[in-house]
């Protein structure tokens, strides 16, 4: 039976678990939750994730959330498949951890801000972006992105020199940025 992923396709978390199933090759059952009703946030999903949020994994009696550790369990469990996405020399996973860290405690907090004034406000709830929040949130984005230049100068990818999940995990939010004013990330990802 194959592992099922419950979340929304509008989800930069969902979307960063359904692209490690992808790169590994993985077949799995997507169970969608309607976010705009709170359908996350009521039994029985909440016995998959009591903090309410997406997504949630479940293969067997196996039940994780959070999105990093299901993309990383999702890469340890398939190693053999796909593309690797870890590292199994420890040198190698150490950098790698590094930049799945600044990825989750730097980048993230502020692309997703980005994504929510630039994407989810126009587009979703059909209001309008704060422009004082967008600039203010633009500067503190390219502070990240010049240590991530500065890295990739040195590194063909953040994690070293093969893709990983220090990578992967920014593919969701680059992916929305594309299609607005914040136009760095399309440089640093083309896709």
């Amino acid at each position: 039976m194959a592992p099922k992923l419950y979340g929304s396709v509008r989800s930069i978390a969902t979307l960063r678990a359904v692209v490690a199933f992808h790169e590994k090759c993985v077949k799995f059952e997507f169970v969608p939750l309607n976010l705009t009703t709170g359908e996350q946030k009521k039994e029985p999903y909440l016995s998959l994730n009591p903090f309410g949020k997406v997504p949630a994994y479940v293969d067997g009696d196996l039940n994780l959330f959070e999105s990093r550790a299901i993309t990383k369990y999702i890469a340890f469990e398939h190693l053999g498949k796909g593309t690797g996405l870890v590292y199994r020399d420890l040198k190698k996973m150490a950098p790698m951890s590094v930049w799945m860290d600044v990825e989750a405690h730097q980048y993230d907090p502020v692309a997703t801000k980005l994504v929510f004034e630039q994407a989810v406000k126009p587009f979703i709830m059909k209001m309008k972006p704060d422009s004082a929040v967008v600039k203010e949130t633009h500067k503190k984005l390219g502070q990240v992105l010049d240590v991530y230049e500065a890295r990739l100068s040195k590194s063909k990818y953040l994690g070293g020199d093969e893709f990983t999940l220090a990578d992967l995990h920014h593919l969701p939010s680059m992916q929305y940025l594309k299609g607005t004013s914040t136009k760095r990330c399309s440089k640093l990802a083309p896709m």
